[in-house]
């Protein structure tokens, strides 16, 4: 069971976690990410060591069991999740015996073409997919994809299934220095985005010892980026290890046109506005100038 499950883990947004790992043995994965965390292996398109369901279900019920606190199963693998091939079987599993438990599942996001990937996403309480570009030049430099994988057919399974959820969808977009982080990258994510319309989009860089030699942007680049999405995104940096900023004052006035440009989180806020900011901030919120919504756990100040 300890190969199989792991945790729990406390996060702020999804409470506390406990993770499945589909493929604890090996890597197996269509995707050889630069910045991925486990060494450098052959992509692959189907899962060559597959666990039997029953094996993934005994390992859930008995971590339920001991952790009678659990907010979320998060489902997870050495690799990508959804090459598992009875996945759907083993959600509509873990359906009947989660009762009140939510599940999440976390992809690369690069088979939802595939109708039977998304059938099994539908029962999925949350589902987080990976895109961290909108051109097959920059897919192929940062994901190092298996051959046959398109950000075409990625970008239309997205839209297909975004059409057919009213769950969230969150897209995390991961930046690495020199290859996804210019401008004409963001803006084709953008333009994107735009059509699909996920729930929230959560923006990160390297923050753990990558597979090749590449780099992480800063925070500071980070919140430069969510500049160049539209307003309408909710865009959430979820890597502040590398801010450099000092907290400024603002002004009402300024406060305002900040946040017209572009939400900001708390942690955003906590970064960014020095202490008078932040009271001016929680004046303008009980004046109703300006408005605090979550959104699956991080909470965004927004003009109303």
């Amino acid at each position: 069971m300890s190969q199989i499950i792991f945790g729990p883990i406390h996060s702020r947004r999804f409470g506390k976690s406990l993770g499945i790992d589909l493929s604890p043995g090996k890597k197996q994965c269509n995707y050889d990410c630069v910045y991925c965390e486990l060494d450098p292996a052959k992509t692959m398109s189907d899962y060559s060591d597959v666990l039997p369901v029953s094996q993934i279900i005994t390992a859930v019920k008995e971590a339920l069991t001991q952790h009678g606190d659990i907010d979320v199963l998060t489902i997870t693998a050495n690799g990508e999740p959804t090459l598992y091939p009875c996945l759907l079987q083993l959600i509509k599993e873990i359906n009947g015996i989660k009762g009140h438990t939510k599940t999440l599942i976390l992809s690369n996001g690069s088979t939802i073409s595939d109708p039977k990937v998304r059938e099994a996403l539908l029962l999925i309480d949350t589902v987080k997919l990976s895109l961290d570009c909108a051109t097959q030049a920059c897919l192929k430099k940062i994901d190092r994809m298996h051959a046959g994988i398109t950000i075409e057919d990625i970008k239309q399974g997205m839209l297909d299934f975004k059409a057919m959820t009213q769950r969230p969808l969150i897209i995390e977009v991961l930046i690495v220095e020199g290859i996804n982080d210019k401008p004409k990258e963001i803006e084709a994510l953008n333009a994107f985005l735009l059509q699909l319309s996920p729930d929230r989009i959560d923006l990160g860089t390297i923050d753990r010892p990558p597979a090749y030699a590449v780099k992480p942007v800063s925070y500071e680049k980070l919140l430069a980026f969510t500049r160049l999405f539209d307003p309408s995104l909710a865009v959430h940096i979820t890597q502040r290890k590398t801010a450099t900023s000092k907290p400024s004052a603002y002004s009402k006035d300024e406060i305002l046109s900040t946040l017209k440009k572009r939400p900001l989180t708390a942690e955003d806020i906590d970064i960014l506005f020095d202490e008078e900011s932040q009271n001016l901030l929680k004046k303008l919120l009980n004046t109703e100038e300006i408005i605090e919504t979550e959104n699956n756990g991080v909470v965004f100040y927004k003009i109303p």
